[in-house]
Order: structure tokens, then sequence, then C-alpha cells
């Protein structure tokens, strides 16, 4: 007997999303409304001209908003953190780009910084800071404006599980994000190809993916005895498993409910493509975040695209840049990426810029 599956694929159901080379994706992926320009230098945006948003950053990487809707940037060249309201020009806000690690348990508007990479902000208004060349995470309480440091101890190295994460030892923190509920930090510790994860409660710090081996792991293993290749960034979803972003791998890989390690986006091997995810080809992606209908869109660097993988159908779709979203864009190295009630932010990294994307209403 014919699969309902099969049957709404002959009544063509699915919607059709072209790339490089394509594959039919399943509606179930968000759809474009428009792409808007927000802050950066528009003088690099297509057909753009001079105008009032246009704003000097120097690489910007990361960024995250507040519960009242103000976002912050933080750049990985110029170690400056920015806020925006709207309607407002971008105050700079903290560090001078010095690529120095100075400033904590004094106000933030005096700390420096080395190579941030992200920032994550909770509701409860504290700000965590991916500051990778200094090897640790960043804390800022941002009614009060003091910053300290609760993960790392700014030397490279691997220590500290099972204890402080203030005592712990990171090499390259890559990328940091928070659970939905807010319990935990969860760290991309590149160097030491781990996973790690701090307890908000208690400060402690643990390994939850990686055995500090550089590979690719097999599918069904257990996450903390499988290798990875190079944990870029990590995200958790609405479920709570946990996804892992390679930039070496060209993949992102997933924590299920067991404790396994799944491979769900990728073949391992550098490329660009659509439709199935296990098929679908990724090069180079730098990060990620999760939508509340837990679809995973990827900061696809070296492709310049940013993609989509829905997990209820287990396909992957282009959303902008390489003729997709708007066409009049191109993104270059793109790296930050945030969902904001419903909207898509997306940080155009070497061409000093953000955008945003509206998605169409479904029905």
């Amino acid at each position: 007997m014919m699969s309902i599956r099969k049957k709404l694929l002959m009544l063509g159901v699915f919607a059709i999303i072209w790339g490089t080379q394509h594959e039919p994706i399943a509606a179930a992926q968000p759809q474009v409304a428009k792409v808007e320009f927000v802050v950066g230098d528009y003088l690099k945006s297509e057909q753009g001209s001079a105008r009032p948003e246009d704003f000097p950053f120097h690489r910007p990487f990361g960024l995250d908003f507040d519960t009242s809707g103000r976002m912050y940037i933080v750049e990985l060249e110029g170690g400056r953190v920015f806020s925006l309201s709207p309607g407002q020009a971008p105050q700079h806000i903290s560090g001078d780009g010095s690529k120095s690690y100075w400033g904590d348990g004094g106000p933030w508007k005096q700390a420096t910084y080395n190579g941030m990479h992200n920032i994550a902000i909770s509701r409860a208004g504290k700000a965590y800071i991916a500051d990778t060349w200094n090897h640790c995470v960043r804390e800022v309480d941002l009614s009060s404006g003091m910053i300290s440091t609760v993960a790392g101890t700014g030397k490279p190295g691997f220590s500290g599980d099972g204890g402080p994460a203030k005592q712990a030892q990171f090499d390259y923190v890559m990328c940091v994000s928070l659970d939905p509920e807010e319990t935990a930090l969860f760290i991309a510790d590149l160097k030491n190809k781990r996973i790690r994860t701090v307890k908000l409660e208690t400060g402690v710090v643990e390994t939850i993916a990686g055995n500090g081996q550089q590979g690719v792991p097999k599918g069904g293993q257990k996450a903390m005895a499988a290798p990875l290749v190079d944990p870029r960034a990590v995200a958790v979803d609405h479920d709570g498993r946990v996804y892992i972003l390679e930039r070496g791998g060209h993949a992102l890989r997933r924590i299920e409910s067991d404790g396994t390690l799944k491979t769900v986006v990728g073949t391992g091997k550098p490329g660009f493509k659509d439709g199935s995810a296990r098929q679908a080809e990724i090069k180079a992606p730098k990060h990620l975040c999760v939508d509340q209908q837990n679809r995973v869109y990827i900061a696809d660097e070296a492709n310049g695209a940013i993609r989509c993988y829905d997990p209820e159908t287990e396909t992957v779709s282009t959303i902008l840049g390489r003729g997709h979203g708007d066409p009049r864009v191109t993104l270059d190295q793109p790296h930050g990426v945030c969902i904001e009630r419903g909207d898509l932010y997306v940080v155009d990294s070497s061409h000093n810029r953000l955008f945003r994307v509206i998605f169409k209403e479904t029905e």
C-alpha cells in the first residue's frame, strides 16, 4: 500500500525551494516574506547608498536580545560590545579593542575582551559572552553593569570537570548558549573537542559530549565517549535536545535523549545542497540558533548562506544568500544568527552589517 508520505508527494503538497543542487523541500520549512537591513555598512548592500543607519562595525560576530527588545552585538576583531534600541543608533557600551583580559569585578564599560564569538542573554538579565581567546565565559549583570568570569581561568587547558567552573580550564570557548529553562550554560570548548555545561545554580562544570579526541563520531555512539571534529557552536531546543555544529566536520549533530550522538545534517563533505538532511551539504558552518518550532538555523559561512534544518521533516533549505530570501542580498562569511520574536537576525560578518529576516505567517 502506498504510504501517506508518498501520496502527499504525488499530490504536490511539497513546496520547492531551489539550491545549487536541489530536492523537494517539505512545506514545514519557513518561507521568507521579506529581508530588511538593520544596521552596519549599508554601502556594501547591493544598490545601497549612505543612510542614517550606517555604522562602522569591525567584524561583528554575535548578537542577542534582552527582554525589552534591546539588541546586543559583539565584535570579533573590534573587541567592542554595542547595544541597539529600536529607532536609535548603536551605543558603544564595552570593550576598547585592545584584545586583552581585564575588568572583572568592575563596570563592564571598562572591561576588555579577546576575540568574542557570541553573546547569550538570559531572561534574568544576565549576558554571557564567549571570550574566545581568553578561554573563558564572562557574565554581565545588565542591571548593575558589573562583569565577572563564570567559567575558565583565562589560561588554555583542560581541567575542572566536577568542580567549580571558575577554576576549570577551557581552550578556545567558541560559543556559549542557554537551555530554554535557563538552568545551565552550554559551552563549545573547541580545542578540547568537547561540549561542556555549567549549572547556573551550583557553578559546576561537566562534559556532556566529546572524549577529547578528534574524529568523526559513529552513529549511536555515546556522546561522552565519541570523538568530535571541531565543535564550533552548541544550542538546545525546546525538547532538551542538544545540537552541535562542526565547522571542519561540515555537519550538524545532536545528542539524543538516550545520550547517544547522531549526525542529522551533512555528509561530512563540504558542499551546497538542499533537500534530505542526511544528503544535504554545508560548508564550514559557524553558528546556529533554534526557533519555537525547534527548527535549527545555521550560519553556513563558507557558502555565504543561512540554512534551516527542520527536524520534523528532516530536510534542509536555504533561507538567505545565494539568491534565496532576497536575491539582492549577498552574504560574506555570515556568523551570528538569532531568533527574536519570530524573526531571524543575521550577522553578515565580513560585510559588517546585520539583516532581519521576516517569515510568512503559517496558516
